[in-house]
């Protein structure tokens, strides 16, 4: 910006990144920053995800420019000054996100690969949802968690048995365009109580993947879910599926973070994989 730098403030960026409020004269943006060699095109990608949602009619920040400069990547956004949530928050969010399911495709995947947090996240195209599931999700996590001795002999057979069922036990619909990373930590309250989507991990899938990841670590309030299926009803059975689709959240959270994600993994595989 052709302005005075009058402030910077840090802000809260988890692991990956460092994160900065700008502030100048006649606008504040938002600013990140990670090494490129370690997180190749991370922002680039994350730049595209913020477009494909906001070009559905959700609320996201602005992207000014991503650019990169010796060690470092960089991404300017919009910023938002979070507010506090009106009595319609949560059945606005509801409508919003059943707005973005409704962009729908044919197949699952998308045409790059993105991140999910620090991992990379494989979007590989394919025409079912269940085999999507299985080699573009569960496989390779399973695959670096069993190089990390996270995953034992009887749970990599527990996930053969069940990938064999999951035809039978998860319905076939048309892909929808997901957030992808949807816990309430990447959920904002912006200018006018609207919902404010943050940081996603996008692509082309089942809509419960999305669903069943705002019931993993709590943070949404269930109003959302009656409008949301007042605007896009979900298919008989969706509750008994949360489990099955909060595989792939607990297998980044346990490549990332360790065996205290196991107990969760373990619970669903008895549940689901015993056929």
């Amino acid at each position: 910006m052709d302005q005075p730098l009058l402030e910077v403030v840090p802000l809260s960026g988890g692991d990956i990144n460092r994160v900065y409020k700008l502030r100048f004269p006649d606008a504040t943006c938002v600013l990140k920053l990670n090494a490129k060699d370690r997180f190749p095109g991370m922002f680039e990608k994350e730049a595209k995800g913020l477009g494909l949602i906001a070009s559905t009619g959700c609320r996201t920040p602005e992207v000014l420019k991503t650019f990169t400069e010796g060690e470092h990547q960089y991404l300017i956004l919009e910023y938002i000054l979070e507010q506090g949530r009106g009595p319609d928050y949560w059945e606005r969010f509801g409508r919003r996100l059943a707005g973005l399911h409704k962009h729908t495709s044919k197949g699952f995947g998308l045409e790059e690969d993105n991140y999910i947090g620090s991992l990379e996240q494989i979007n590989s195209k394919r025409e079912k949802w269940t085999d999507f599931f299985i080699e573009c999700r569960l496989s390779p996590l399973m695959a670096r968690a069993s190089d990390k001795n996270l995953l034992s002999r009887e749970h990599q057979n527990s996930f053969e048995r069940l990938f064999s069922r999951l035809p039978e036990l998860i319905p076939e619909e048309e892909g929808s365009l997901l957030h992808g990373d949807l816990w309430s930590g990447n959920l904002m309250c912006g200018g006018g109580g609207e919902p404010v989507f943050i940081d996603p991990a996008v692509y082309f899938g089942n809509r419960e993947a999305d669903i069943a990841m705002t019931q993993l670590f709590g943070g949404f309030d269930r109003r959302f879910l009656d409008s949301y299926n007042e605007s896009y009803q979900l298919l008989s059975g969706w509750e008994e599926r949360i489990e099955l689709h909060n595989l792939y959240p607990r297998l980044v959270h346990l490549v990332l973070f360790g065996s205290s994600y196991l107990s969760g993994i373990s619970h669903t595989l008895r549940r689901f994989g015993q056929g």
